[in-house]
């Protein structure tokens, strides 16, 4: 399952690195955008038996009747041309990490003072889709792990509730101890481990 979603917000921010647009038949355009985390990324671009490769933030091609035509762009065409296509695309998935205080469903202060991003990002669609999913650390039996990370998924999503999100586009998983986040033997008591994943998209 938790797999399966980082592939899907993955996927989702690779679609996000690259506008396709095309103006008409005779003409399609290729604007390799900036990505928003700042890394590097390239882009080819193939038309009957030339191809460009695209590796700079607004390297464009534009396919013509007289072939295959390698230009830059820039943020003020892009934004003129294509600003209502870029506008009408879905908010990014983002992804928060909540802690806990051992044992508890209680957040630890540091993560107290990151709650308000997550309602603030939450608040910035209009349908979220929200997946919590509870941590623990090796501590305890499995049962009871089980258990925890489950009653900490749950006081989040009710929290999110609280605050106007559909309950219906919340889901909740514990996942105990299975997927420790700093690998420990068991037993072994780990702060990073005691934590609540909450992805948005």
């Amino acid at each position: 399952m938790i797999e399966r979603l980082r592939a899907r917000i993955a996927a989702t921010c690779v679609a996000m690195l690259v506008a396709f647009v095309g103006a008409c038949a005779h003409r399609t355009t290729v604007v390799l955008l900036p990505d928003q985390d700042g890394k590097k990324t390239a882009l080819a671009v193939k038309k009957d038996d030339r191809e460009l490769v695209l590796d700079q933030p607004y390297a464009a091609a534009r396919h013509t009747a007289f072939g295959l035509r390698p230009y830059t762009s820039s943020s003020d065409e892009v934004a003129a041309k294509f600003g209502p296509a870029l506008a009408a695309q879905p908010h990014r998935a983002a992804a928060f990490t909540l802690y806990f205080a051992e044992g508890t469903d209680e957040f630890t202060a540091d993560s107290q003072q990151i709650v308000e991003s997550v309602f603030s990002e939450i608040a910035r669609r209009p349908v979220p889709d929200v997946v919590v999913i509870g941590h623990t650390d090796a501590i305890g039996s499995d049962p009871f792990n089980d258990a925890l990370a489950r009653q900490r998924a749950e006081t989040v999503r009710a929290e999110l509730v609280r605050r106007g999100v559909a309950p219906a586009n919340v889901q909740a998983y514990g996942r105990g101890k299975r997927e420790l986040l700093i690998p420990t033997a068991d037993g072994v008591a780990e702060p990073r481990n005691r934590r609540v994943e909450i992805f948005v998209r």
